[in-house]
C-alpha cells in the first residue's frame, strides 16, 4: 500500500496510526501542501485525489490494478473490514456508534472549519490577519474540544484510551487534534480526560511511529 501523506496533516496521521496499529505495511508518499502552491492541488496529484486533499491510499492488486481511497474516516472502516485484528471498534452496535461518533465529531465537526484550505481562504480572501485567523482557530478548537471532554468524562466508558483500555478509531482521531491544537498554543487545562488519553496513546509504538516528527517529509 501507498498513502499520500503530509506530516503534519491531521487527516494522514489518523490513517497512520490505524496502519500502524493493524500491522499493515505501507510506503509514505510525501504530498507537501504548502510548497509550489500546495502539491496537492496539481494535476497529477488530482488524478488520484480530485478533491485536492490528503491522504490518499493506494493499494495494488497481484493482477497490477489498483484500488484508490479517500477520506480518512472512509479509509478507517476499509481497514477495519480487510484486517479486523487487532479491531479499531468494539464487539457490539451501541458501543461502536459511541465510538464512531467522538471520531465523527472530530473529523466532521473540529478539524474541516479549520482546515489548511479554511484558513487560506480567511487570510488570502477574507483578508484576516495572521493574529485574527490563530484565534479563530483556537475559538473553534477549545470549544469543540471542550465539548468532547465533557462527553468522555461524563460517559463512563473510557479507559485508558477513549473507549476502554484499547484504542480505537475515536483515538485516532484525537491524537492529531491534540498535537495540533498544543502547536497551535490551545488552552486545553480543562481537558484532563483528553489529556490523560493522549498521553496514554504516546506511550504505544503505533502512535510514535505515526507521529508527524517520525515521517519522511517531517521538517525542524
Amino acid at each position: 500500500m501507498k498513502l499520500y501523506s503530509y506530516f503534519r496533516s491531521s487527516a494522514a496521521y489518523r490513517v497512520r496510526i490505524a496502519l500502524n496499529l493493524k500491522g499493515l505495511p505501507y510506503d509514505i508518499v510525501p504530498v507537501h501542501l504548502l510548497k509550489h502552491g500546495g502539491e496537492q492541488l496539481s494535476q497529477m496529484y488530482r488524478t488520484l485525489n480530485s478533491d485536492g486533499l490528503v491522504p490518499t491510499l493506494v493499494e495494488e492488486d497481484a493482477a497490477g490494478g489498483q484500488a484508490v481511497l479517500t477520506q480518512s474516516l472512509a479509509i478507517l472502516e476499509y481497514l477495519e473490514e480487510v484486517q479486523p485484528a487487532p479491531a479499531l471498534l468494539p464487539a457490539t452496535a451501541l458501543d461502536r456508534a459511541f465510538v464512531r461518533s467522538i471520531a465523527l465529531a472530530i473529523a466532521c465537526d473540529i478539524h474541516p472549519i479549520n482546515n489548511l484550505r479554511v484558513l487560506r481562504y480567511l487570510v488570502h480572501e477574507l483578508k484576516v490577519d495572521e493574529n485574527a485567523k490563530n484565534t479563530w482557530y483556537r475559538h473553534w478548537c477549545e470549544s469543540g474540544l471542550a465539548a468532547l471532554e465533557t462527553t468522555l468524562a461524563r460517559d463512563g466508558r473510557s479507559g485508558k484510551f477513549c473507549f476502554g483500555d484499547t484504542p480505537t478509531f475515536a483515538d485516532c482521531c484525537l491524537v492529531p487534534q491534540i498535537f495540533n491544537a498544543q502547536r497551535l498554543k490551545c488552552d486545553l487545562e480543562a481537558m484532563p480526560t483528553l489529556l490523560r488519553i493522549y498521553q496514554n496513546c504516546q506511550e504505544l509504538d503505533a502512535f510514535i511511529q505515526a507521529a508527524p516528527q517520525s515521517q519522511p517529509d517531517a521538517e525542524a
